[in-house]
């Protein structure tokens, strides 16, 4: 078993407090947004041993076992992360398998550089993802019935909005969100610049529940996204609740600080709230226009007292213990890999000592027995 070293990326949009206050440390004054556990070539956890996707590739199927090595490749298939919003993320969504290999290779055989800004695939892998909320956490997630939206929109009293309402009232469901998030997404910058400059206002004196779309109008001003954001669900996660963002579904992070995991990828198409490029044609490919409930998780708890986010992909699988001094250790052997991150108390794992915000990764195998007083969430694969 390895202890961990993680990069914390200092993205904009990061909390200046949540992660130093999680690990028991100063804060710096810069944002942290994001801590990276596992073997991203983009920040790869540092070892004992080295670089966590230097020892990987040394021998992939002693760190990954030869299940997971069969099915996903010589690399670790997910990316786990605490994230700590301090303002929201941009509004984006994610293709399928199918979606991104395309993608990926035909912007490869035009010769779109990599870094490029306006490349819309970084790598051939979808992106799902799940987000389980450590305090209140606020988010965005799949569109609201056309009906609901049109009512949200029509109670602004925007006259520039009212075709919007319009649309949403008279078409199918499917047409009916298509045809509107295509016209906010194109309608001219200035128009809709005092379109949600309008919108923005109203939304700050009637409160309640365009409260958040206020709020995302104060940290984007005049950006479309704000008016694609009022088609979308707003969820509040309580602890220990979680979202699973699959493809097509549109979806922002707002506000909280969270455990999330993910496929190991990096494509992202947005939609608005961003200064970054936004491909209106290709999202539209992606997108899937349907309304939706977003799907609030909450962990089913095992006799073994693990607790399990069902999710219905296999390259990640997230889980809890709670654990409590003095009950008997639990033992979380796998013939796949695992990394373990404490949040909460203190935990012993195979004599490496985890508190807040320290994470170890088990190689496939490998005997761990667990104890302690805490919560330990456990990231591994099905294979």
């Amino acid at each position: 078993m390895d202890r961990l070293d993680n990069t914390i990326r200092p993205y904009a949009w990061g909390s200046t407090t949540a992660i130093p206050r999680l690990l028991g440390v100063e804060p710096t004054g810069q944002p942290q947004a994001e801590m990276w556990m596992g073997a991203h070539p983009g920040a790869p956890s540092r070892t004992a041993r080295g670089p966590l996707d230097q020892i990987i590739d040394e021998d992939p199927e002693k760190e990954l076992g030869r299940a997971t090595v069969a099915k996903f490749g010589p690399r670790l298939p997910f990316l786990l992360k605490i994230l700590a919003a301090g303002a929201p993320l941009s509004l984006q969504v994610h293709p399928n398998l199918e979606q991104a290999k395309e993608g990926y290779e035909d912007e490869e055989r035009r010769g779109v550089p990599i870094d490029a800004p306006h490349r819309n695939y970084k790598d051939a892998n979808h992106k799902p993802e799940l987000i389980c909320a450590l305090t209140e956490f606020d988010g965005l997630c799949g569109f609201r019935a056309p009906d609901e939206a049109a009512d949200l929109l029509a109670g602004l009293d925007v006259d520039s909005l009212k075709p919007y309402v319009d649309l949403l009232h008279a078409h199918p469901e499917e047409a009916a969100l298509r045809e509107v998030l295509t016209a906010v997404l194109s309608a001219d910058p200035d128009d809709m610049a005092r379109t949600v400059t309008e919108a923005a206002a109203a939304c700050a004196r009637l409160g309640g529940a365009y409260a958040p779309y206020a709020d995302l109008a104060h940290h984007y001003p005049g950006d479309p996204g704000v008016i694609a954001a009022l088609l979308l669900n707003y969820v509040q996660l309580q602890p220990g609740e979680a979202l699973f963002l699959g493809a097509g579904i549109p979806h922002a992070y707002l506000n909280g600080l969270g455990v999330e995991i993910m496929a190991n990828s990096d494509n992202v198409l947005r939609c608005g709230l961003t200064p970054k490029h936004v491909d209106v044609p290709e999202l539209l490919r992606v997108v899937r226009f349907e309304a939706s409930d977003p799907g609030v998780l909450r962990p089913e708890a095992s006799p073994d007292g693990e607790e399990v986010y069902e999710t219905p992909i296999d390259e990640f699988r997230l889980s809890r213990y709670a654990l409590a001094e003095g009950a008997a250790p639990r033992h979380l052997t796998r013939e796949t890999p695992q990394i373990l991150l404490c949040t909460a108390g203190s935990v012993r794992a195979d004599g490496i000592e985890l508190t807040p915000g320290r994470s170890a990764f088990v190689p496939a195998g490998e005997k761990v027995e667990l104890s302690g007083n805490g919560m330990v969430f456990r990231a591994t694969v099905v294979a």
